[in-house]
């Protein structure tokens, strides 16, 4: 799924928006698997999702839409 960038947090954490609205944050662990070291606000973004056992899914990987890893 893609969003914006909302926030983006000194400790790698932040939030995306979703073109639907949807506000989804990651961690640190998965903005580490993309090898950046910022993220802009506005930035649009990639995220890689998996299962998170409790019928959510937690994001897993943040890249930038332009780059590829």
């Amino acid at each position: 799924m893609q969003g914006t960038v909302s926030n983006f947090h000194e400790d790698t954490s932040g939030e995306v928006v979703l073109d639907n609205g949807r506000r989804v944050p990651f961690d640190a662990a998965a903005f580490a698997v993309s090898g950046h070291r910022f993220l802009r606000p506005g930035q649009r973004v990639a995220l890689e999702c998996a299962p998170a056992g409790d019928g959510e899914e937690k994001v897993v990987a943040v890249r930038i839409l332009t780059m590829r890893s």
